[in-house]
């Protein structure tokens, strides 16, 4: 089966899907959503969090929800300062008593002093003193993002709960795909994508478990270029 072949079975039944308005939940929790909305399409249960379609991967969202999701994570020659330097500057304690750089940032300054700056062509977290401490380019975001989530399948769905179990009216279907620096750096503007620094000291260096970058499951349309109904 074709791409386009793909597509036109998804929709045949997701059209199926959504007729049949609200449909009790086949799994409690928050995995519950793409539990039954995977269940309706006759779609096997794999481990990835978001299984493809022909290689169109399949986003569940209750319509309601503010979830953050992780779009990916890229450190890859970005950071300017040292990062074990970063964290004895900038760093809090963490959970387990270690300094580390723990902090979802945004363009204002958080109480370390870290912000985002967004320019033209660049993503840079700073610190009111003028440091930089990592840059990206947006090419190089976006090349990242497109190849991380080069098309998604992004299902919505009314909820309510009877009795203690939870529906969904899983009623519209978008088609994302693809993007482009200037829509990243229109994003990051608007703030609707987040930077999560993730690392602590380790001794004798830095453990970086991943610069994310995260959005609310509700912006991911604007994240993509192109956005068909299905």
């Amino acid at each position: 089966m074709n791409e386009q072949q793909a597509l036109a079975d998804f929709q045949n039944r997701f059209a199926a899907i959504k007729a049949q308005g609200y449909v009790r939940s086949m799994r409690r929790g928050p995995t519950g959503i793409g539990f039954t909305l995977e269940t309706l399409l006759e779609i096997a249960e794999n481990n990835s969090p978001l299984p493809d379609i022909v290689g169109r991967e399949l986003k569940a969202h209750r319509t309601k929800s503010n979830s953050l999701i992780t779009l990916f994570t890229f450190n890859r020659k970005a950071w300017q300062m040292s990062q074990l330097r970063a964290i004895q500057l900038y760093g809090t304690p963490d959970s387990s008593g270690r300094m580390g750089l723990y902090y979802t940032l945004r363009q204002t300054p958080n109480s370390a002093g870290l912000f985002t700056h967004v320019d033209d062509d660049t993503l840079s977290v700073r610190h009111i003193s003028g440091n930089v401490i990592v840059s990206w380019q947006f090419d190089v975001l976006a090349a990242q993002f497109s190849k991380k989530i080069p098309a998604l399948i992004f299902v919505s769905a009314f909820t309510e709960e009877r009795n203690g179990v939870e529906y969904f009216h899983f009623y519209r279907a978008q088609h994302l795909e693809g993007t482009s620096p200037e829509l990243l750096a229109n994003q990051f503007k608007e703030e609707n994508i987040t930077i999560d620094l993730r690392l602590h000291d380790a001794g004798t260096k830095a453990r970086n478990h991943g610069t994310g970058f995260r959005t609310f499951e509700a912006n991911l349309p604007r994240l993509f270029e192109k956005v068909t109904e299905l």
